[in-house]
């Protein structure tokens, strides 16, 4: 009888099997990827460099085939680690090894998929490595200020070319994607600076000093640009450029490209293209440009966009093609329109047309996409297009702070906290010397989450940039207030002088009901009202109703109750109109019904808040809030009670404070459900971190 040969492939796979070759290998890939991870995600922090952690990761992946070949020589025996040919066949454990190997492939399987769902779903904090990371590895060579440019000129007058000039190179360099570049509003300071290089580096925590002077002299222009690294002092790059004004327009170009080759950052095509652009052939219209670049509002307020959208009205009368000026123009019509000012001039329309027309002059541009996602924005409320928009300028110009800090802001309308923070965060750390980039955070997101300590940390960053910035101090206040640090709110809002249409004015209005100083409250809010209907915006609407609550609480019921005719009279024609704005209309009509105890409609309007901006988590929020409000003012203390709870958990809802300070609550003082709502809902907040 012949005897049949065995299958050498059936043997291998057999043995292979039995020493438990495939369990090391399953057991590696997973731990490696592990391993990998941490590499990437903790080695950055700890400034590791990039060649260290290519090292590593070399290393594990080499490691792969090194571990099979162990497993298939070696067998782990109790005697210690045996070759496993000199393992008797009674004598092997590799079935015990077996078993060990399959425990440990499962709990490295679960500590994979706990770092994958973190990943997908707890993002903010999956990347807060890489966010906090980014910033500190671009510091190393592309990192780069420029300071204001000095004004040779024997015109003072002619000190706008200088600023201009130096924002237009500014806005050049943010094209090009490797850089790292600080904004004018952080170097403004350093104007006339006798601080070394080095230091003024090392406070705006960037490697390279760009810096200049502009002499302008009729129609000639000299420019002399330098390149530094700070540390040492080393001239990178030099350059003086004598041109005609009508000979200007590529300079800035130039000035970026020269920079770019010097600090060694490579651009594509698209950046070539995009930092070679030309705004405009006409020197009237370019000249009128440089002068609205130079006296542009830094920060946002109404009085700044009032003045940039006429100074760049002025630039496309000279040049109706000039896409950059248009898209200006459409970013300040916006704000004032989001904020319910200037409604004659600018409409919904007149915003679309400026935004679209910039858009259609240069659809690759990134200022044109991100004024188009700002109309989007305040305008339709369309606020995933608006994200999309963002997004694609933020391709075009990706260390760009602004452009981060719009994906915060329409992020959080969407409910997508973790997001937008992340955004906030990255924002702040590529310019952490502009108290206009940094106090958002604190202004308009970690306080909606109720993460005060956060919060104040960020404020508290932005006050040793600019220690009495009005913004900042009254956002500090609220954020004392929400805590009944009713003192504290006190001393910082003594600092605060600003107009009650400001939006630094809410705190202090604010502060005077949580004391009940109502006849105080009265005073301040009449002598900033106008007596013309037909000019009364957003905020002195809301102030109205302010005011008609201060006098009716203060015992002056027929003034109050003319405070309220008013509002409805003005607001009830069309409430829709005012929903556009950052106001609830329905919700402030809803209150102003309410004071006049004109129940039915008060509780349609307040309804009709809520429903109209269900989609929106800021506003959508505050007209719940309002809702509630009614509800307790007309004596439904059910009703309000049953909105509380959620009104006490969903980010921008309502904190314990509100509830024990605000007088709108006093109907439901005595109810032991809300004072039990208040005292464990404050239980609850002091047991978070």
């Amino acid at each position: 009888m012949t005897t049949p040969r065995p299958d050498p492939k059936r043997s291998l796979f057999a043995e292979l099997q039995r020493r438990n070759v495939y369990k090391v290998g399953a057991m590696y890939a997973v731990a490696g990827w592990l391993l990998v991870q941490v590499v990437t995600q903790v080695l950055p922090v700890f400034d590791v460099s990039a060649l260290a952690q290519r090292i590593i990761v070399l290393v594990i992946v080499a490691g792969f085939p090194v571990a099979l070949v162990l497993s298939w020589v070696y067998e782990l025996t109790p005697q210690g680690i045996v070759k496993t040919d000199e393992v008797a066949p009674d004598a092997s454990v590799t079935r015990a090894t077996g078993q060990k190997l399959n425990r440990a492939i499962i709990g490295t399987l679960s500590a994979a998929v706990l770092v994958l769902l973190v990943r997908l779903f707890w993002p903010h904090a999956a990347g807060r490595a890489d966010i906090e990371a980014q910033p500190q590895a671009a510091v190393a060579d592309k990192s780069i200020a420029v300071l204001p440019f000095a004004n040779l000129s024997r015109d003072p007058d002619n000190a706008f070319f200088a600023d201009g000039m130096q924002d237009e190179i500014l806005t050049k360099l943010f094209k090009i994607g490797a850089l790292r570049v600080i904004s004018r509003t952080s170097t403004q300071r350093y104007a006339g600076s006798p601080d070394k290089i080095a230091d003024i580096a090392q406070q705006l925590g960037v490697t390279n000093i760009l810096e200049g002077s502009v002499q302008k002299a009729g129609d000639a222009v000299h420019i002399n640009v330098q390149l530094i690294r700070a540390a040492s002092d080393e001239h990178l790059w030099a350059e003086s450029y004598n041109r005609k004004l009508d000979d200007m327009f590529g300079v800035e170009g130039e000035v970026a490209q020269a920079v770019a080759e010097a600090l060694n950052a490579k651009l594509s095509g698209a950046e070539q293209q995009a930092v070679a652009a030309r705004p405009t052939s006409d020197p009237v219209a370019y000249e009128l440009y440089l002068r609205a670049r130079a006296a542009s509002a830094t920060t946002y307020s109404f009085s700044g966009a009032l003045h940039d959208v006429d100074a760049y009205q002025e630039v496309v009368k000279h040049d109706p093609g000039f896409a950059l000026a248009w898209a200006q123009i459409a970013l300040g019509m916006s704000i004032l329109y989001f904020d319910g000012l200037d409604q004659q001039r600018s409409t919904a329309a007149a915003i679309r047309q400026a935004a679209e027309t910039a858009l259609r002059l240069a659809p690759q541009s990134a200022e044109a996409l991100y004024a188009h996602g700002y109309y989007l924005y305040r305008v339709e409320h369309d606020y995933t297009a608006a994200l999309e928009d963002f997004r694609l300028a933020l391709e075009k110009q990706p260390k760009d702070p602004q452009i981060l800090l719009a994906m915060f802001l329409v992020e959080r309308r969407l409910g997508r906290w973790d997001d937008a923070i992340g955004h906030g965060r990255m924002a702040a750390q590529l310019d952490p010397r502009d108290v206009s980039t940094i106090s958002p955070m604190g202004c308009e997101g970690l306080n909606y989450l109720r993460r005060f300590g956060e919060a104040r940390a960020v404020l508290n960053q932005a006050q040793q940039v600019n220690p009495d910035e009005p913004n900042v101090l009254a956002c500090l206040a609220q954020i004392e207030q929400m805590q009944s640090h009713l003192d504290a709110a006190d001393a910082l809002l003594a600092r605060v002088l600003v107009d009650p249409r400001e939006v630094e004015s809410l705190p202090r209005i604010l502060q005077f009901m949580y004391r009940r100083r109502f006849e105080e409250l009265s005073g301040l809010l009449r002598q900033s009202l106008t007596d013309d209907d037909q000019a009364l915006s957003g905020p002195d609407l809301q102030n109205l109703v302010y005011l008609g609550y201060a006098q009716k609480w203060s015992g002056q019921a027929q003034a109050a109750r003319t405070s309220f005719e008013r509002a409805v009279q003005v607001l009830g024609a069309s409430p829709d109109a005012m929903e556009h704005t950052e106001i609830v209309g329905y919700a402030t009509l809803a209150l102003a019904y309410a004071g006049l105890g004109e129940r039915d409609q008060a509780l349609a309007a307040a309804a009709q808040g809520v429903e109209h901006n269900r989609a929106d988590a800021i506003k959508g929020v505050f007209a719940q809030i309002a809702q509630a409000q009614v509800q307790a003012q007309l004596g439904n203390a059910d009703a309000a009670i049953e909105l509380l709870p959620h009104l006490l958990q969903v980010p921008v809802g309502l904190n314990p404070a509100q509830l024990a300070l605000d007088p709108v609550w006093d109907p439901l003082r005595s109810d032991p459900r809300f004072l039990k709502l208040i005292a464990e809902s404050a239980q609850t907040a002091k047991a978070k971190p």
